[in-house]
């Protein structure tokens, strides 16, 4: 999926060589492992919403996986694409300008409203998730309105105990553990997009308290999908 550090320089100059249009986008994310396969996934079987562009993504490891720690890198690595970017002659209107995002939870996490209002007066995209990422993926499953209180386990609970979760990791899967439901199935994903944008899209908009921390559920993750990714569907 991502490529490793070093290797930008290179792709950019082959993506130029061959004429592609390519944007790069940059991410942080709070997990280790879920959102970086989730974003594996949706890129391999996306249908892409932009033809003839290709996205590029990366995910970068954050000195701290928290709100406002990765907001701060992400600051300092925009910074750096964007000015390779002007020298490049792209403008911040292009479709190949690049992009960085950060993808954290609620959780139990301070300085969330201070990170997120940080992220948007310095252009960083963030995809936010009340109580966690895991509310997103439940979304595809089904429409759960109900508060989690900020405990990320509730999420967590209610998505591996969905009818047919155990059976995407393999057709002798009766349960998933703590560490296993860490690991995103394709099967967990494809065809359910829609309907887990519109369920996300209608609570979200139920939610009007400045602090961010309120949102109980919340998730933005569709557009990160959308925005970053130009995904449209999968």
């Amino acid at each position: 999926m991502g490529r490793q550090r070093g290797e930008d320089d290179a792709h950019r100059k082959q993506s130029k060589k061959h004429g592609k249009r390519v944007r790069e986008v940059y991410v942080f994310a709070e997990g280790e492992v879920t959102e970086e396969e989730y974003a594996e996934i949706v890129r391999e079987h996306g249908a892409r919403g932009t033809p003839g562009l290709d996205v590029n993504c990366e995910f970068r490891t954050p000195r701290e996986r928290k709100p406002m720690p990765m907001v701060e890198d992400a600051i300092d690595l925009a910074r750096q694409v964007r000015r390779a970017a002007r020298k490049a002659k792209l403008k911040e209107h292009d479709e190949r300008w690049p992009q960085v995002w950060c993808l954290f939870d609620c959780d139990q996490h301070k300085l969330v409203p201070e990170a997120m209002a940080l992220a948007k007066r310095e252009n960083i995209g963030v995809a936010y998730s009340h109580p966690c990422f895991e509310f997103w993926r439940l979304l595809h499953y089904q429409n759960y309105t109900s508060t989690f209180a900020t405990v990320c386990n509730s999420a967590r609970d209610k998505l591996r105990g969905q009818d047919g979760f155990a059976k995407t990791y393999g057709p002798t899967f009766t349960r998933v553990d703590d560490n296993l439901v860490k690991h995103v199935r394709s099967g967990q994903l494809l065809g359910k997009y829609k309907q887990a944008k519109k369920y996300a899209k209608q609570i979200n908009e139920q939610h009007h308290h400045p602090d961010p921390c309120k949102w109980d559920p919340y998730t933005g993750m569709w557009m990160f999908v959308e925005e970053a990714l130009d995904i449209t569907d999968y």
